[in-house]
């Protein structure tokens, strides 16, 4: 069914020259889209000219901020699928600077919105939502009708982001559904900073041949290889199902942080790790253990994880022993 929906199809992707948003346009251009990118390469949010190397002459690029609302009432029109990927990830950067968060996670969502309302009605959109609007777990795995109580600005400008996409699907009939990400890792993640995840700077640092900092070390997590991520996101953009839903992604085992680094060690064949204690700063703000239940998506959709935490890890390391001058 992907195959068939996404050839000849018109597909824009914002924050198309990130990290998940550029792995989704290499697929979708061997699916035969055509497929347009924007990005508004703003240093820290992420994006990477690079990124697209292989595909660049088969995609078309703006330059763009999704906060410019003039651009993006332009660039929705004639488009088949919306793959909404735009967004301020850092939870530290949103404490700070509030403002900006609101601005790009939350304001540009509904103007986005507005455009499709009134210059393509008949878009598709798949939003990149965030496990980390739950905040807190409850209790674990966290399934999509856990209370949502985020921790931080990040999660609650992400979780109304989420919101007013449902609101346009329930009530305008823009089709749209929304996929809550959890820690998503592979090649062409942004490993320069934590800004994105922590995981980018272990693998920066386990290149490179230098020991890094595991924080706590007991907290449980999961994680989503970057192509299974979009294997859910063309599933949702292509099934009438999906629309007007939310739905959790997840990853193939729970891990503590501990033997996470230990798993990132052996499949680089050799570093070191030093464990420490929590940054007071980043305490307030963490989360404890969290590890999220997907079954509602595999039984609406089929979507499973399938690539292993070792086998992605050693495809991330392996990408960017090759390429990592180019992510620094």
């Amino acid at each position: 069914m992907i195959e068939t929906n996404f050839k000849d199809s018109k597909v824009l992707i914002t924050g198309g020259l990130g990290f998940i948003g550029s792995n989704l346009a290499q697929r979708l251009v061997k699916l035969g889209a055509e497929v347009l990118l924007v990005d508004s390469l703003i240093p820290e949010y992420g994006g990477n000219l690079f990124n697209i190397a292989e595909i660049k002459e088969r995609v078309k690029v703006n330059i763009s901020d999704v906060r410019d609302e003039y651009s993006m009432r332009y660039l929705v029109q004639g488009q088949n699928y919306l793959f909404n990927l735009a967004g301020q990830t850092s939870h530290l950067d949103s404490m700070h600077d509030p403002y900006t968060d609101l601005e790009i996670n939350c304001r540009s969502q509904l103007s986005i919105l507005e455009a499709c309302r009134k210059y393509n009605p008949d878009i598709k959109v798949v939003f990149a939502s965030t496990r980390q609007i739950y905040g807190k777990p409850d209790y674990l795995p966290v399934d999509e009708k856990h209370l949502v109580r985020p921790v931080d600005v990040n999660g609650i400008n992400k979780m109304a982001g989420e919101w007013y996409h449902i609101l346009y699907n329930n009530v305008y009939g823009i089709h749209a559904s929304a996929l809550r990400l959890t820690n998503t890792y592979g090649p062409r993640m942004r490993v320069k900073d934590a800004r994105q995840t922590f995981l980018g700077i272990w693998i920066k640092l386990v290149v490179e041949g230098k020991p890094f900092e595991v924080w706590g070390g007991e907290q449980l997590r999961d994680f989503t290889y970057v192509e299974d991520a979009i294997d859910a996101l063309l599933l949702a953009a292509v099934s009438p199902e999906a629309n007007g839903k939310v739905f959790n992604l997840g990853g193939d085992a729970v891990i503590s942080l501990k033997e996470l680094a230990e798993v990132l060690i052996k499949a680089n064949g050799g570093g070191k790790f030093n464990i420490r204690s929590f940054p007071e700063e980043r305490k307030r703000i963490d989360i404890g253990d969290y590890y999220s239940d997907y079954s509602l998506i595999k039984s609406v959709l089929g979507w499973e994880p399938k690539v292993s935490l070792q086998e992605g890890l050693t495809e991330s390391i392996e990408f960017y022993r090759q390429h990592l001058e180019h992510y620094l």
